[in-house]
């Protein structure tokens, strides 16, 4: 079965991990939290390792240690974790990616820009805030 819209894994471990840290009161480490989201513990530290590279989180070593946002829930955009971990989004006229359509005018019309567009603008208005 195919998807018209899939997130990457590591899109998906970074906008459920942080929404998890948001949540909670103390600190979470990777392995609560790879538990809790069903992913490879490898895989979450190193999509939050970009997390606090992008500084939306800090973490801290040792059997105290965890992940702690280091904005307020309300300034931080699903977009922004998104774009943290997949690179900025870019609007296409082409969801084929050609540079020239061979009939001149897509086939698909403007569906492509118009789901682009109106994904951007979900992630962008949906702030940390919204799930706690």
């Amino acid at each position: 079965m195919s998807n018209i819209l899939a997130l990457s894994e590591a899109a998906t471990i970074g906008l459920h991990s942080i929404v998890l840290i948001a949540k909670e009161k103390e600190k979470l480490n990777v392995n609560q939290i790879a538990e809790r989201i069903g992913s490879s513990k490898h895989h979450v530290a190193k999509v939050l390792q970009r997390l606090a590279k992008e500084n939306y989180v800090s973490s801290n070593r040792g059997p105290a240690g965890g992940f702690v946002l280091k904005k307020d829930p309300k300034e931080i955009s699903l977009l922004e974790i998104y774009e943290a971990i997949e690179g900025k989004i870019e609007t296409q006229t082409c969801p084929g990616t050609k540079e020239t359509c061979p009939f001149g005018l897509c086939i698909l019309g403007e569906v492509s820009t118009k789901l682009n567009a109106e994904f951007v603008s979900f992630l962008k208005n949906q702030t940390l805030n919204k799930y706690l």
